[in-house]
């Protein structure tokens, strides 16, 4: 029997997702100091631009990204998490 071979990549990059996702985080937050006020809004679109960077990849998994912020002093922690899948199929 042939194998097929479409030539794109059929299984999970980690290699790939992770890369996306620090992109993602360098272009929210980058080099600026901790702002108590503005984690709710970093965390959100971490996960918004990190879950639509890793569904722009073309592959058909399911995602949940998770970001968690906290500042170093030992302070609160916020959280945010959004997740993909197809609603027709899974």
């Amino acid at each position: 029997m042939e194998e097929f071979n479409s030539g794109d990549e059929v299984g999970f990059s980690p290699d790939d997702a992770s890369n996306a996702v620090k992109e993602c985080i360098e272009g929210v937050i980058g080099g600026v100091d901790y702002s108590q006020n503005k984690v709710n809004q970093w965390t959100a679109s971490i996960v918004e631009h990190s879950l639509t960077q890793l569904v722009k990849q073309g592959k058909t998994f399911k995602y949940i990204v998770n970001c968690a912020i906290m500042q170093k002093s030992g302070a609160g922690l916020h959280t945010a998490n959004s997740c993909y899948w197809d609603t027709t199929t899974d």
